[in-house]
Formats: C-alpha cells, sequence, structure tokens
C-alpha cells in the first residue's frame, strides 16, 4: 500500500514539475504559421506561362508609354541660354569681370511662342555645372536656425556664420549663393505679370522656415555671393530662399522662378528683360530661362515614355520568340530523358 502512494506521488510530482517547466520556457506555442508549415504555392513555368506573363506586360506597358510620350510632347517648352549673350561683346573676354563689376547689368531678351500656351505658364531658372551636392555646400546651413529664431549654433555654417562680430541670418553657403537674376515679361505694350505666390513646397513653408525669423546682418561680408533678402519680411514668406535651399542632387537641374496666369498664343512675340546678375563664369556654368506648360504626366519628360516603350516592346520580342520556338521545337514538360544521367556518354 505503501509503495503504490509512494509511486502515486511521485508521479504527481512529476507531472507538477513538467507543468512549470511548460510555464517557464520560453518556446513559442506549436502553430504551423510559427514553423512554417504553411503550405506554398510553387508554380511551374511552363512554356504557356511564360509567354502569357510577358504578352501580358507588353500589352500593359505599351499603351501607359504611348500615352507618356504623347502627353510630354504635348507640353510647350521654350528654353533660352543668355549667359553669353547677355555679356557686352567688349567684355566676353573678361566675363568675371565684367560679372563682379558695378552696376545694373540690364538685358533684353525676344522670345516666339512656338505654340499656343495655356496657363499656368511656369517659368524656371536652369543652372549647368553646379554642384549644390557638394558636402561642404550641403552641410553648410542650420535648419534650427531656419526655424528657431533663438538658436544660437550656426558653427555648422562656417565659412558663412558669422559678418562683422554677428550672427548671419540666413547663415550658410547655401543661402549666401542665393540665385539673384531676375527676369520681367511683356507682351506688345502689355505687362505680364509673374505670381512669385506658392511656388516653393507648403511643408517647407510651414515648417522648415520660421514665421517669427527675419533675415539680418545677410550679404554683409567682404564678398557678395547672391541676392540680397528683404529684412522686414520673414524666412518663411522668402519664397525665392526657400526654392533655393532645396538643394539639387545633379548639376543641371532647374528651379520656380514664378508663374504667368494668362494664356500666350502662338508666334506672339514676348520681351524679356532680364537683370544679369549671378557669376556662373567663375565656375564656366551655363543659365538658361525656361517657360513651360504641364500636362497630368508633370513637365515635359519623354524618359518615362521611352523606357516604358523599351520594356513592353522587350518582352513583346521575348513572348514572339519564344512562342515561335514553342511551335517549331515542341518540348514535353519534365520529359526524363533531358536528365544528364539518362543521356549516353556520346551525347545522343
Amino acid at each position: 500500500m505503501s509503495s503504490n502512494t509512494a509511486t502515486s506521488s511521485s508521479a504527481a510530482a512529476g507531472s507538477a514539475d513538467s507543468s512549470a517547466t511548460r510555464r517557464n520556457s520560453k518556446r513559442p506555442k506549436y502553430s504551423r504559421f510559427t514553423q512554417q508549415e504553411l503550405p506554398a504555392c510553387k508554380p511551374i513555368l511552363t512554356p504557356r506561362w511564360v509567354i502569357s506573363a510577358f504578352m501580358l506586360v507588353s500589352i500593359v506597358f505599351i499603351p501607359i508609354g504611348v500615352a507618356s510620350l504623347y502627353a510630354s510632347r504635348d507640353v510647350v517648352e521654350i528654353v533660352d541660354r543668355y549667359e553669353t549673350e547677355c555679356i557686352p561683346e567688349p567684355f566676353r573676354k573678361s566675363k568675371v569681370e565684367f560679372i563682379q563689376g558695378p552696376g545694373t547689368k540690364l538685358c533684353n531678351r525676344t522670345i516666339t511662342v512656338p505654340k499656343r500656351m495655356k496657363k499656368p505658364i511656369y517659368i524656371y531658372y536652369q543652372l549647368d555645372n553646379f554642384y549644390q551636392n557638394h558636402r561642404r555646400y550641403v552641410k553648410s546651413r542650420s535648419d534650427k536656425q531656419l526655424r528657431d529664431n533663438s538658436a544660437t549654433d550656426v558653427s555648422s555654417c562656417k565659412p558663412e556664420d558669422i559678418a562683422n562680430g554677428q550672427q548671419i541670418v540666413p547663415c550658410g553657403l547655401i543661402a549666401w549663393s542665393l540665385f539673384n537674376d531676375t527676369y520681367s515679361f511683356s507682351r506688345g505694350n502689355q505687362q505680364l505679370a509673374v505670381n512669385k505666390k506658392g511656388i516653393s513646397w507648403k511643408s517647407d513653408r510651414e515648417h522648415k522656415f520660421g514665421k517669427d525669423v527675419f533675415p539680418k546682418n545677410f550679404q554683409n561680408g567682404t564678398i557678395k555671393g547672391g541676392k540680397t533678402l528683404n529684412d522686414t519680411i520673414p524666412l518663411s514668406e522668402q519664397e525665392d530662399l526657400i526654392v533655393w535651399m532645396r538643394t539639387a542632387a545633379l548639376p543641371t537641374f532647374r528651379k520656380l522662378y514664378g508663374r504667368i496666369e494668362t494664356d500666350l498664343e502662338a508666334n506672339e512675340v514676348i520681351q524679356v528683360v532680364l537683370e544679369n546678375n549671378y557669376n556662373t563664369y567663375s565656375f564656366d556654368g551655363k543659365k538658361k530661362l525656361v517657360l513651360s506648360t504641364t500636362s497630368w504626366l508633370g513637365g515635359k519628360n519623354d524618359f518615362m515614355g521611352i523606357a516604358y516603350l523599351t520594356v513592353g516592346g522587350l518582352c513583346f520580342f521575348l513572348a514572339m520568340a519564344f512562342t515561335i520556338v514553342y511551335l517549331i521545337k515542341p518540348r514535353q514538360l519534365g520529359d526524363p530523358s533531358y536528365l544528364s544521367w539518362n543521356r549516353n556518354p556520346g551525347g545522343h
């Protein structure tokens, strides 16, 4: 009797220990998902499936490519390069000295509208060979200062951090080199107004540039880099600066200058009076004035349409090639005679 009792006691103790072990164990509860035992689809790529897939891609991509190209070609774009033409003939051998010299450097340009341009017409300036992505250039700014007028640490803005013993607002090489060419447009005797509101990102105006931060001690150094700023207007409303401070990734880039809110008819002549102030001559840069409309796809850009047509055409060619091979020399799916160990040593 005592032996049975001892056996029952030891069994109960063992059961309790195993229960405690399971409770204290960190092993997750068994499931087919955690053990990766769920059924999986393993498709067999038969010739018909491969040909159908290539044909489907070509059927989808080719129309998209045609539509993208059509939308891009529907955009009217005028590009006028002026950095050399706006230098007087006697000074073209010493362009840097001319652009750094005193006085206003006005230049008159004439643009002929090739096709009807529907409003809004976007005005861009394009710079070539200007590396805004240079490491030292990109780092030379203080985002905290742009947002908060109480920021005091501007060490990241060197060498444009302090001028005449006072802090520069906005500091840094990016702000210092702000583009300062100006454009005005007229059609006959009618002046075309340029709308410069809303040309920057709304998120930049509301979150990256403070409404209580005003320019101070800006462009007061020994060398003037670019445009001066009105010190009575907060940075959140200085949209030319906001557009410029969003640095470009490539050495050739366009930045929005403004919008013309008037339709332009074909063959109309637009007179442009510009101030050629920005010094791109020191680094052999190019300056271009761009007028452009937009489509549902954006500005003029053939790359997307060409890319879709290329991929779609390639898939169509592969589908046709596989179809011809499949029809001329069909092969039974899973034929064991093609296995290496089923072949004769001679290769037959």
